[in-house]
Protein backbone atom coordinates (compact mmCIF):
# COMPACT_ATOMS: atom_id res chain seq x y z
CA UNK A 1 0.00 0.00 0.00
CA UNK A 2 1.67 3.33 -1.24
CA UNK A 3 2.52 5.47 2.13
CA UNK A 4 0.86 8.96 1.50
CA UNK A 5 3.49 11.83 3.32
CA UNK A 6 2.51 15.82 3.87
CA UNK A 7 5.74 17.11 2.61
CA UNK A 8 6.39 21.25 4.21
CA UNK A 9 7.11 23.42 1.39
CA UNK A 10 8.56 26.71 1.16
CA UNK A 11 8.97 27.22 -2.78
CA UNK A 12 12.98 26.99 -2.07
CA UNK A 13 15.29 24.60 -3.31
CA UNK A 14 15.38 21.83 -0.67
CA UNK A 15 11.80 21.48 -0.08
CA UNK A 16 11.50 21.14 -3.83
CA UNK A 17 14.06 18.37 -4.26
CA UNK A 18 12.59 16.67 -1.39
CA UNK A 19 9.46 16.25 -3.27
CA UNK A 20 11.49 15.28 -6.36
CA UNK A 21 12.78 12.39 -3.89
CA UNK A 22 10.09 11.54 -2.32
CA UNK A 23 8.22 11.12 -5.75
CA UNK A 24 10.60 8.90 -7.18
CA UNK A 25 10.76 6.36 -3.82
CA UNK A 26 7.07 5.75 -4.38
CA UNK A 27 5.35 7.82 -2.00
CA UNK A 28 2.07 9.85 -2.60
CA UNK A 29 2.73 13.43 -1.92
CA UNK A 30 0.68 15.64 -0.33
CA UNK A 31 2.57 19.41 0.07
CA UNK A 32 1.82 21.95 2.56
CA UNK A 33 2.47 25.54 2.51
CA UNK A 34 2.21 27.41 6.31
CA UNK A 35 1.15 31.12 5.78
CA UNK A 36 2.75 32.07 8.87
CA UNK A 37 3.93 35.68 8.40
CA UNK A 38 3.39 38.29 5.30
CA UNK A 39 6.22 40.62 5.01
CA UNK A 40 5.70 43.07 1.77
CA UNK A 41 9.49 44.88 1.87
CA UNK A 42 11.55 42.03 0.27
CA UNK A 43 10.17 39.44 -2.19
CA UNK A 44 11.22 36.04 -0.80
CA UNK A 45 11.84 34.71 -4.48
CA UNK A 46 14.82 37.24 -4.07
CA UNK A 47 16.44 34.95 -1.07
CA UNK A 48 15.77 31.16 0.03
CA UNK A 49 13.76 32.73 3.22
CA UNK A 50 10.88 29.74 3.55
CA UNK A 51 7.42 30.45 4.35
CA UNK A 52 7.34 34.31 4.49
CA UNK A 53 5.84 35.86 1.21
CA UNK A 54 2.80 35.44 -1.16
CA UNK A 55 5.33 34.74 -3.38
CA UNK A 56 6.97 31.65 -1.97
CA UNK A 57 3.66 30.30 -1.00
CA UNK A 58 2.44 30.93 -5.02
CA UNK A 59 5.98 29.17 -6.01
CA UNK A 60 5.62 26.26 -3.58
CA UNK A 61 1.92 25.94 -5.42
CA UNK A 62 3.18 26.16 -8.92
CA UNK A 63 5.72 23.32 -8.06
CA UNK A 64 3.51 21.24 -6.69
CA UNK A 65 1.31 21.14 -9.37
CA UNK A 66 4.45 21.10 -12.12
CA UNK A 67 5.48 17.98 -10.09
CA UNK A 68 1.79 16.49 -10.60
CA UNK A 69 0.46 16.44 -6.35
CA UNK A 70 -1.82 18.23 -4.88
CA UNK A 71 -1.12 21.20 -2.72
CA UNK A 72 -2.49 23.01 0.34
CA UNK A 73 -1.84 26.46 1.77
CA UNK A 74 -2.65 26.49 5.55
CA UNK A 75 -2.99 30.00 7.57
CA UNK A 76 -1.05 29.48 11.06
CA UNK A 77 -0.92 33.48 11.41
CA UNK A 78 -2.12 33.88 14.48
CA UNK A 79 -1.01 30.82 16.37
CA UNK A 80 2.73 31.68 15.11
CA UNK A 81 2.28 35.50 16.10
CA UNK A 82 0.96 33.89 19.99
CA UNK A 83 3.76 31.49 19.73
CA UNK A 84 7.11 32.17 17.64
CA UNK A 85 6.76 36.08 17.73
CA UNK A 86 5.43 36.55 20.95
CA UNK A 87 8.26 34.50 22.43
CA UNK A 88 10.95 36.25 20.60
CA UNK A 89 9.30 39.70 21.58
CA UNK A 90 9.44 38.34 25.12
CA UNK A 91 12.61 37.16 25.63
CA UNK A 92 14.02 40.26 23.99
CA UNK A 93 12.63 42.56 26.36
CA UNK A 94 13.96 39.80 29.10
CA UNK A 95 17.25 41.06 28.29
CA UNK A 96 18.29 37.55 26.38
CA UNK A 97 18.55 36.25 23.11
CA UNK A 98 16.18 33.99 21.40
CA UNK A 99 16.74 31.52 18.84
CA UNK A 100 12.77 31.56 16.83
CA UNK A 101 13.48 28.44 14.70
CA UNK A 102 13.83 25.66 17.07
CA UNK A 103 10.52 27.25 18.82
CA UNK A 104 8.86 27.49 15.31
CA UNK A 105 9.98 24.07 14.44
CA UNK A 106 8.59 22.37 17.15
CA UNK A 107 5.47 23.89 17.58
CA UNK A 108 4.48 25.13 14.40
CA UNK A 109 6.06 22.91 11.66
CA UNK A 110 5.65 19.87 13.68
CA UNK A 111 3.12 20.46 16.54
CA UNK A 112 0.42 21.80 13.46
CA UNK A 113 1.67 19.52 10.64
CA UNK A 114 1.09 16.62 12.34
CA UNK A 115 -2.44 17.64 13.04
CA UNK A 116 -2.87 18.29 9.42
CA UNK A 117 -1.25 15.04 8.56
CA UNK A 118 -4.18 13.60 10.78
CA UNK A 119 -7.07 15.30 9.16
CA UNK A 120 -5.31 14.21 5.22
CA UNK A 121 -4.78 11.01 5.98
CA UNK A 122 -1.02 11.22 5.40
CA UNK A 123 1.51 7.94 7.77
CA UNK A 124 4.08 10.55 7.94
CA UNK A 125 5.62 14.26 6.97
CA UNK A 126 8.21 15.01 5.44
CA UNK A 127 10.87 18.55 5.12
CA UNK A 128 13.97 19.89 3.28
CA UNK A 129 15.70 19.91 6.53
CA UNK A 130 19.06 18.28 6.30
CA UNK A 131 19.28 16.23 8.92
CA UNK A 132 18.91 12.44 9.78
CA UNK A 133 17.19 9.88 12.16
CA UNK A 134 18.57 6.81 13.91
CA UNK A 135 17.76 4.17 15.92
CA UNK A 136 19.64 3.11 19.16
CA UNK A 137 18.16 0.60 21.64
CA UNK A 138 15.07 0.56 20.62
CA UNK A 139 15.15 5.09 20.50
CA UNK A 140 14.81 7.49 18.08
CA UNK A 141 17.50 9.76 17.98
CA UNK A 142 18.10 13.23 15.81
CA UNK A 143 21.41 12.35 13.85
CA UNK A 144 23.69 15.00 11.64
CA UNK A 145 23.61 15.08 7.94
CA UNK A 146 26.01 14.06 6.01
CA UNK A 147 26.77 17.98 5.03
CA UNK A 148 28.15 18.91 7.91
CA UNK A 149 28.06 22.72 7.13
CA UNK A 150 24.17 22.32 5.98
CA UNK A 151 23.01 20.23 9.15
CA UNK A 152 19.86 21.57 10.73
CA UNK A 153 19.84 19.45 13.84
CA UNK A 154 21.07 22.05 16.14
CA UNK A 155 17.75 23.93 14.98
CA UNK A 156 15.78 20.44 15.62
CA UNK A 157 16.71 19.60 19.05
CA UNK A 158 13.42 20.11 20.78
CA UNK A 159 11.68 17.38 18.48
CA UNK A 160 10.25 14.48 20.26
CA UNK A 161 10.71 10.72 19.41
CA UNK A 162 6.71 10.44 18.52
CA UNK A 163 7.52 13.57 16.10
CA UNK A 164 10.69 11.46 14.79
CA UNK A 165 8.84 8.24 14.24
CA UNK A 166 6.65 10.02 11.63
CA UNK A 167 9.22 12.10 10.23
CA UNK A 168 11.08 11.77 6.60
CA UNK A 169 14.65 13.72 5.86
CA UNK A 170 14.84 13.47 2.09
CA UNK A 171 18.02 15.47 2.31
CA UNK A 172 19.99 13.98 5.26
CA UNK A 173 22.57 11.94 3.29
CA UNK A 174 23.13 14.79 0.15
CA UNK A 175 25.11 17.16 0.11
CA UNK A 176 23.99 21.39 -0.91
CA UNK A 177 25.32 20.59 -4.51
CA UNK A 178 24.59 17.09 -4.77
CA UNK A 179 20.92 19.07 -3.58
CA UNK A 180 21.63 21.57 -6.29
CA UNK A 181 22.68 19.40 -9.21
CA UNK A 182 19.00 17.44 -8.77
CA UNK A 183 17.02 20.57 -9.34
CA UNK A 184 19.02 21.19 -12.25
CA UNK A 185 19.00 17.43 -13.77
CA UNK A 186 14.57 18.31 -13.24
CA UNK A 187 15.26 21.92 -15.14
CA UNK A 188 14.62 24.06 -12.30
CA UNK A 189 17.99 26.19 -12.94
CA UNK A 190 16.40 28.76 -10.85
CA UNK A 191 15.72 27.30 -7.69
CA UNK A 192 19.59 25.66 -8.11
CA UNK A 193 21.17 29.33 -8.44
CA UNK A 194 18.86 30.97 -5.49
CA UNK A 195 21.04 32.94 -3.09
CA UNK A 196 20.34 31.63 0.71
CA UNK A 197 19.58 34.05 3.66
CA UNK A 198 20.03 33.64 7.16
CA UNK A 199 17.66 36.15 8.14
CA UNK A 200 14.67 35.38 10.40
CA UNK A 201 11.82 35.28 8.33
CA UNK A 202 9.38 37.53 10.12
CA UNK A 203 12.28 40.15 10.25
CA UNK A 204 12.95 40.93 6.65
CA UNK A 205 15.71 43.73 7.06
CA UNK A 206 16.62 41.92 9.48
CA UNK A 207 16.85 44.55 12.31
CA UNK A 208 15.21 43.02 15.33
CA UNK A 209 15.16 46.41 17.01
CA UNK A 210 12.94 48.10 15.24
CA UNK A 211 10.58 44.85 14.99
CA UNK A 212 10.86 45.37 18.73
CA UNK A 213 10.04 49.05 18.66
CA UNK A 214 6.85 48.36 15.77
CA UNK A 215 5.57 45.67 18.27
CA UNK A 216 6.25 46.63 21.62
CA UNK A 217 3.20 48.73 23.04
CA UNK A 218 4.58 50.41 25.82
CA UNK A 219 8.03 50.27 23.70
CA UNK A 220 9.45 53.87 25.05
CA UNK A 221 8.59 53.67 28.54
CA UNK A 222 10.42 50.31 28.58
CA UNK A 223 13.52 50.70 26.62
CA UNK A 224 14.72 53.63 27.57
CA UNK A 225 19.07 54.93 28.88
CA UNK A 226 20.36 53.05 31.30
CA UNK A 227 23.80 52.63 33.00
CA UNK A 228 26.77 50.83 31.38
CA UNK A 229 28.69 49.27 34.34
CA UNK A 230 31.69 47.22 34.56
CA UNK A 231 31.92 43.75 36.43
CA UNK A 232 32.37 45.06 39.56
CA UNK A 233 29.11 47.72 39.33
CA UNK A 234 31.34 50.65 38.65
CA UNK A 235 29.37 53.28 36.10
CA UNK A 236 30.77 53.45 32.96
CA UNK A 237 28.29 55.56 31.15
CA UNK A 238 24.86 55.77 29.42
CA UNK A 239 23.54 53.44 26.76
CA UNK A 240 20.01 53.55 24.58
CA UNK A 241 18.19 50.72 25.59
CA UNK A 242 19.29 47.66 26.73
CA UNK A 243 17.29 46.16 23.75
CA UNK A 244 20.07 47.86 21.54
CA UNK A 245 22.57 44.93 22.51
CA UNK A 246 23.62 41.43 22.24
CA UNK A 247 26.65 38.84 24.41
CA UNK A 248 29.78 39.55 22.58
CA UNK A 249 28.49 42.80 21.05
CA UNK A 250 31.76 45.23 20.49
CA UNK A 251 30.84 47.71 17.75
CA UNK A 252 28.17 50.36 18.07
CA UNK A 253 28.43 50.78 21.96
CA UNK A 254 29.26 54.50 21.87
CA UNK A 255 31.28 55.13 24.41
CA UNK A 256 35.19 55.06 24.64
CA UNK A 257 37.21 53.23 27.53
CA UNK A 258 40.69 53.38 26.15
CA UNK A 259 40.85 50.04 24.87
CA UNK A 260 38.28 47.41 23.42
CA UNK A 261 35.07 46.70 25.27
CA UNK A 262 32.23 43.91 24.96
CA UNK A 263 29.08 43.22 26.31
CA UNK A 264 29.40 40.44 28.22
CA UNK A 265 25.38 40.45 30.40
CA UNK A 266 22.22 42.33 30.01
CA UNK A 267 20.26 43.25 33.00
CA UNK A 268 16.61 44.00 31.69
CA UNK A 269 15.48 44.38 35.27
CA UNK A 270 18.21 46.92 36.27
CA UNK A 271 18.12 48.55 32.98
CA UNK A 272 22.20 48.33 33.02
CA UNK A 273 24.62 46.68 30.64
CA UNK A 274 27.82 45.47 31.82
CA UNK A 275 31.17 45.88 29.57
CA UNK A 276 34.19 44.02 29.92
CA UNK A 277 37.27 42.47 28.06
CA UNK A 278 37.22 39.94 25.56
CA UNK A 279 38.46 37.73 28.35
CA UNK A 280 35.49 38.21 30.44
CA UNK A 281 33.25 36.59 27.87
CA UNK A 282 34.93 33.11 28.32
CA UNK A 283 33.35 30.75 30.56
CA UNK A 284 33.80 26.96 31.79
CA UNK A 285 30.09 26.11 32.40
CA UNK A 286 26.71 27.48 32.12
CA UNK A 287 22.86 26.69 33.00
CA UNK A 288 20.34 25.43 31.28
CA UNK A 289 16.65 24.21 31.08
CA UNK A 290 16.32 21.11 30.04
CA UNK A 291 13.63 20.89 27.89
CA UNK A 292 14.75 17.51 26.14
CA UNK A 293 15.75 14.58 28.82
CA UNK A 294 19.48 14.16 28.22
CA UNK A 295 19.91 10.46 27.31
CA UNK A 296 23.70 9.34 27.03
CA UNK A 297 24.06 6.63 24.31
CA UNK A 298 27.36 5.27 25.07
CA UNK A 299 30.98 5.69 26.62
CA UNK A 300 32.10 8.28 24.15
CA UNK A 301 32.33 11.71 24.75
CA UNK A 302 29.66 14.42 24.87
CA UNK A 303 30.06 17.65 23.00
CA UNK A 304 27.56 20.94 22.75
CA UNK A 305 26.98 23.32 20.40
CA UNK A 306 25.84 26.64 22.27
CA UNK A 307 24.71 28.13 18.96
CA UNK A 308 23.87 27.36 15.02
CA UNK A 309 27.68 28.01 13.70
CA UNK A 310 30.01 27.26 16.30
CA UNK A 311 32.14 24.37 16.63
CA UNK A 312 30.88 20.99 18.85
CA UNK A 313 32.96 21.69 22.52
CA UNK A 314 33.82 18.50 24.41
CA UNK A 315 32.18 18.80 28.19
CA UNK A 316 33.62 16.85 31.36
CA UNK A 317 30.81 15.16 32.67
CA UNK A 318 26.93 14.27 31.91
CA UNK A 319 24.98 17.31 32.77
CA UNK A 320 24.82 17.63 36.57
CA UNK A 321 21.09 18.08 37.30
CA UNK A 322 20.27 21.19 39.69
CA UNK A 323 16.69 22.20 40.85
CA UNK A 324 13.10 23.08 38.52
CA UNK A 325 14.71 21.27 35.38
CA UNK A 326 17.92 23.08 35.69
CA UNK A 327 21.27 21.57 34.55
CA UNK A 328 24.88 22.51 35.08
CA UNK A 329 26.83 21.86 31.89
CA UNK A 330 30.96 22.29 32.46
CA UNK A 331 33.40 22.58 29.67
CA UNK A 332 37.09 21.16 29.12
CA UNK A 333 38.25 24.24 27.74
CA UNK A 334 36.97 27.71 28.48
CA UNK A 335 33.75 29.17 26.24
CA UNK A 336 33.74 32.39 24.42
CA UNK A 337 30.51 34.20 24.57
CA UNK A 338 27.60 32.09 25.98
CA UNK A 339 24.35 33.82 25.55
CA UNK A 340 21.15 32.91 27.77
CA UNK A 341 17.77 32.10 25.46
CA UNK A 342 20.11 30.36 23.10
CA UNK A 343 20.18 26.73 22.80
CA UNK A 344 22.58 24.17 24.02
CA UNK A 345 22.70 20.85 22.09
CA UNK A 346 24.08 17.87 22.72
CA UNK A 347 25.89 15.39 20.89
CA UNK A 348 27.09 12.24 21.15
CA UNK A 349 29.34 10.76 17.67
CA UNK A 350 26.76 11.95 15.60
CA UNK A 351 23.49 12.02 17.65
CA UNK A 352 21.64 14.67 19.45
CA UNK A 353 20.98 13.48 22.82
CA UNK A 354 19.63 15.92 24.22
CA UNK A 355 18.74 20.24 24.52
CA UNK A 356 17.86 23.34 26.64
CA UNK A 357 17.66 26.93 26.61
CA UNK A 358 20.78 28.84 28.16
CA UNK A 359 19.64 30.22 31.20
CA UNK A 360 23.01 31.81 32.28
Amino acid sequence: MTKRVLLGMSGGIDSTVSAMLLLEQGYEVIGVTFRTYDSIKESCMAKEKGCCTIESIMEAKHNAEKMGFEHHIVDFRESFKQCVIQNFIDEYMAGRTPNPCVLCNSTIKWGEMLRVADEMGCDFIATGHYARIAERDGHLYLRTAVDTHKDQTYFLWRLTEEQLRRTIFPLGDLTKEQVREIAREHGYEKLATKRESQEICFISDDDYRSFLRANVPDYNERVRAGEYIDKNGKVLGLHQGFVNYTIGQRKGLGIALGQPAYVTHIDAEKNQVTLGSNDDLLATELHFQEERPVRIVNDAPVFARIRYRSHPIEIKTPPFREENGVCRLSFANPVWGITPGQSVVLYQDDLVIGGGIITQ
